[in-house]
């Protein structure tokens, strides 16, 4: 099992930045693909960022590209989402997913979630 723990989340103005946290703990495997989700209220879960084992290879929902990145640190189990530039639109619950069949954009393509974190974002 593979326990996934985000932190980071909370209250910002339209155009501030947030990093989001994500410790894994468990059976953890580096070369698990790591991704980012978030879900606003009375809408799906949606695809936000991940990234492959090594880093070398991000992907982005095209709603955040040029404002989110996403980044791992290996020795410390850990993945991280900067957020720039954040929107009210960006406001959800921000989750953290682990998977081992390759970088997905749905959330099937993951076997372990994080709890969420709140994002909230002001006008």
């Amino acid at each position: 099992q593979v326990q996934l723990v985000e932190s980071g989340g909370g209250l910002v103005q339209a155009g501030g930045s947030l990093r989001l946290s994500c410790a894994a703990s468990g059976r953890t495997f580096s070369s698990h693909v790591k991704g980012w989700f978030r879900q606003a209220p009375g809408k799906e879960r949606e695809f936000v960022a991940a990234i492959n084992w090594s880093g070398s290879v991000p992907s982005y929902a095209n709603s955040v590209k040029g404002r989110f990145t996403i980044s791992r640190d290996n020795g410390k189990n850990t993945v991280y989402l900067q957020m720039n530039s954040l929107k009210p639109e960006d406001t959800a619950v921000y989750y953290c997913a682990a998977g081992s069949r390759g970088i997905s954009l749905r959330v099937e393509g993951y076997d372990y979630w994080g709890q969420g974190t709140q994002v909230t974002v002001s006008s």
